[in-house]
C-alpha cells in the first residue's frame, strides 16, 4: 500500500481522460507528475505539480489545467477537496476513511507495510568498512559500517538483492608491518624488553596477538632474522587481526556475506587477467604522467610506465598500473578486485569509503566504466569523519600511538542501539558530532531516545489494555471500528504513517538511510504529540474507560505507529525498546 502512488494514479488517469475529452493535446509525457507532501501542512494534505509541468508542453496556461484537473479528482470519494494554488500547484485534502484505510493497511501487512518492489530483484554488491586488517575497528571506520549495513538493509527493503561485502586490504605493506609489531609484541611474551619504532604499531591490542604466536611456535622465530618469520607471522597476524573485526562487527550487529582477500588476487593470475582486459579495449599503454600541479617537489622525475586511461571516463588524469620495474602499483589490485565484482554478475555496485579516499573516486568508478563496458554502475559513498565529544572535550584518535577509540570502547559507553542510529542521523557526506552526553539523554533533542521512548509508549498501552481484558493483539485490531478516528491528530498521525512507503522508495533510490532517521523522529514526535493532547483531553486518549469500541481504534492507531517504528529501526540495525528505563 502506497497512498502517494495510489493518487498519483488517480492525477494520471484523470489526465488521461482530459486527453480524451480532448482538454490536453495527445501525446503528453506523465513521467515529471509528481504527488508529494506540501512544504506547508495547512495547504492540504498532498500536492501535484501536474499542471506546471505540462502547461509547456500543452502550450496551455498552468492555472486553466489545474481547474480542470480539480474538477477531474473531485469526482474520487477519496479527495474531499481540490484548490488550485499560486501559478498551478494543487493542493489535496483526503477523505477521513482514507486515513482510516491506512491504519487498516499497516495492521494488514505488518512489517510488510512499506516494504517495495521497486529494485525488482536487482543485484547489488556493497562493500563497507574494508579496514586493514591492522588493529580493531575504530571510530573512524564504524560510521561507514553502520552506515553501509543500513543502505544494504534498505535496498533489501526496496526489492533489491544485496551482497554485503568485506575487502580485506591484506596485500600491501602495512600488513608488514602488521607483523613486525606482533613480533615485538611476541618477544615480549617471551620477557624481552622491545622499543616500538616510528612505523610499528604500539597499541596494546596486540598483546594477546604475541602471546598466541608464542603459544603456537614457542621460541621457534626468537633472536631470527626477518626472511625466517615474516611470511608465518604476517599470516598469523592478519587471522588474529580478522578475528578481532569479525568480533567488533557482530558486536555492532553487522553480518557480512563475502570477505574478500586482497592477497587472493596476487600471484594468481588475477591482476593480470583485468589489465589484460583493459589492454585489449586499448585503455592500458606506456607513458609519463605529466608533472604534479602547483609545486613540484625537488625529487620529481617522469617515469614510464603503463597507464590505464581513465581520463576517457571522467578522471582527471589517467592512472598508473604498473611500474617500469614490473611491480603493480597500488591501483591495479583494487582494478582486480572490481573486475572480479563485475564478472560475479552484479547489476550495481556501491563502495563505502572513508571521507580521506575521496581522490580516489573518479578512478575507481572510470574502472569500473571500463571494464563493464558502462553496463555496470558504481556509486561511491564517503563517510566523512566523527568527532567525538564528552565533558565538552574533544576526543582524538591516533593509530599508531595506541590511543583510538574502538568500537569497543563506544559500545561499552553506549551500547549498539544509539551508535547505530546516532551514526544515521546524519547524510553520510556530512561530518558528524557525537557527543556522549547528549546521546544519552532522556529529551527531544536526543533522536534515539524520542523514537525508542515512543515505541515504548506504544507496547505500554498494549500491555495496559490486556490488564484491562481489552481485545488488543493485532488479529484482533484488525475488526476495530476506525470510523471511529476522527479526530483532526488522529488524521495527521495517520497521514504521516502514510508517508512511509513513499519515504523507503525516495531513500532506496537516493541511497540515503538517514532519510529513515528522520521520518522516524517525525513519526515519533506526531505520536507523543497525539499523546500529549490526551492530557488535556481525555477523549484522544489511546485506553477509553467504559468504551472498548473507541479503545479499540485508538490501540489499533498506535499499533500501526509502532509496526512503522519497527520496521524503520530495523533497517537501521536498532531494536525497537519494549519499555525505558
Amino acid at each position: 500500500m502506497n497512498l502517494f502512488a495510489d493518487i498519483r494514479a488517480a492525477v494520471i488517469t484523470s489526465l488521461t481522460a482530459m486527453t480524451q475529452d480532448g482538454m490536453l493535446p495527445e501525446g503528453l509525457d506523465f513521467a515529471n507528475v509528481a504527488v508529494e507532501p506540501p512544504r506547508d501542512a495547512g495547504h492540504g494534505d498532498m500536492a501535484t505539480n501536474a499542471a506546471m509541468v505540462l502547461a509547456k508542453p500543452a502550450k496551455k496556461k498552468s492555472r486553466d489545467i489545474a481547474e480542470a484537473l480539480a474538477t477531474k479528482l473531485a469526482q474520487d470519494p477519496r479527495i474531499d477537496s481540490a484548490e488550485v494554488a499560486g501559478p498551478g500547484f494543487l493542493n489535496l485534502r483526503l477523505a477521513p476513511v482514507v486515513w482510516q484505510q491506512v491504519v487498516a493497511g499497516v495492521l494488514a501487512q505488518g512489517t510488510g507495510f512499506g516494504r517495495s518492489d521497486m529494485g525488482q530483484g536487482r543485484k547489488v554488491n556493497v562493500e563497507y568498512v574494508s579496514a586493514n586488517p591492522t588493529g580493531p575497528l575504530h571510530v573512524g571506520h564504524t560510521r561507514g559500517a553502520v552506515f553501509g549495513d543500513a543502505l544494504a538493509a534498505l535496498l533489501e527493503y526496496a526489492g533489491h538483492v544485496v551482497t554485503r561485502e568485506y575487502y580485506i586490504n591484506d596485500g600491501g605493506g602495512q600488513v608488514d608491518v602488521l607483523a613486525r609489531s606482533v613480533y615485538l609484541r611476541y618477544l615480549e611474551a617471551h620477557g624481552q624488553e622491545v622499543a616500538f619504532e616510528d612505523g610499528t604499531y604500539p597499541g596494546d591490542y596486540l598483546i594477546g596477538a604475541g602471546q598466541a604466536l608464542k603459544d603456537k611456535v614457542g621460541d621457534a622465530y626468537v633472536d631470527q632474522p626477518e626472511d625466517v618469520w615474516l611470511a608465518e607471522v604476517r599470516g598469523f597476524a592478519t587471522d588474529a587481526m580478522m578475528d578481532m573485526v569479525r568480533a567488533d562487527l557482530a558486536d555492532l550487529g553487522i553480518k557480512m556475506d563475502v570477505f574478500f582477500s586482497e592477497k587472493s588476487l596476487y600471484g594468481t593470475g588475477r591482476i593480470e587477467a583485468a589489465i589484460e582486459d583493459l589492454k585489449g579495449k586499448g585503455l592500458i599503454y606506456w607513458g609519463t604522467l605529466p608533472p604534479p600541479k602547483g609545486k613540484i617537489p625537488d625529487d620529481w622525475q617522469a617515469r614510464e610506465q603503463w597507464l590505464f586511461r581513465s581520463t576517457q571516463y571522467g578522471d582527471d588524469e589517467d592512472r598508473p598500473v604498473q611500474k617500469s620495474d614490473g611491480a603493480w602499483a597500488y591501483f591495479a589490485p583494487d582494478i582486480a578486485y572490481h573486475y572480479d565484482k563485475v564478472q560475479r554478475g552484479f547489476d550495481a555496485l556501491i563502495d563505502v569509503f572513508g571521507a580521506d579516499h575521496g581522490g580516489y573516486v573518479k578512478r575507481m568508478k572510470a574502472a569500473v566504466a571500463a571494464l563493464s563496458e558502462e553496463r555496470v554502475p558504481l556509486e561511491i559513498k564517503l563517510a566523512q569523519i566523527v568527532r567525538l565529544f564528552k565533558d565538552g572535550e574533544e576526543f582524538k584518535m591516533s593509530k599508531r600511538a595506541g590511543t583510538f577509540i574502538t568500537v569497543q570502547d563506544l559500545l561499552r559507553e553506549v551500547g549498539k542501539d544509539v551508535t547505530r542510529f546516532i551514526m544515521l542521523t546524519r547524510k553520510n557526506d556530512a561530518p558528524l558530532d557525537f557527543d556522549f552526553s547528549k546521546v544519552t539523554e532522556q529529551s527531544k533533542d536526543n533522536p534515539v531516545f524520542y523514537v525508542q521512548y515512543a515505541h515504548a509508549r506504544v507496547m505500554s498501552v498494549l500491555r495496559k489494555a490486556q490488564a484491562a481484558g481489552l481485545p488488543c493483539t493485532d488479529a484482533d485490531l484488525t475488526t476495530a471500528d476506525l470510523s471511529l478516528l476522527d479526530h483532526p491528530a488522529e488524521h495527521a498521525l495517520a497521514a504521516k504513517l502514510a508517508e512511509w512507503p513513499r519515504l523507503v522508495e525516495i531513500a532506496a533510490r537516493t541511497h540515503e538511510p538517514h532519510r529513515v532517521a528522520f521520518y522516524l523522529y517525525d513519526l515519533a514526535s506526531e505520536f507523543h504529540g497525539l499523546w500529549n493532547r490526551g492530557n488535556d483531553a481525555p477523549t484522544l486518549r489511546f485506553l477509553q474507560e467504559d468504551n472498548p469500541a473507541a479503545s479499540g481504534a485508538k490501540i489499533a492507531l498506535a499499533r500501526s505507529v509502532s509496526v512503522v517504528i519497527s520496521a524503520g529501526l530495523g533497517i537501521l540495525g536498532v531494536e525497537p525498546a519494549q519499555e525505558m528505563r
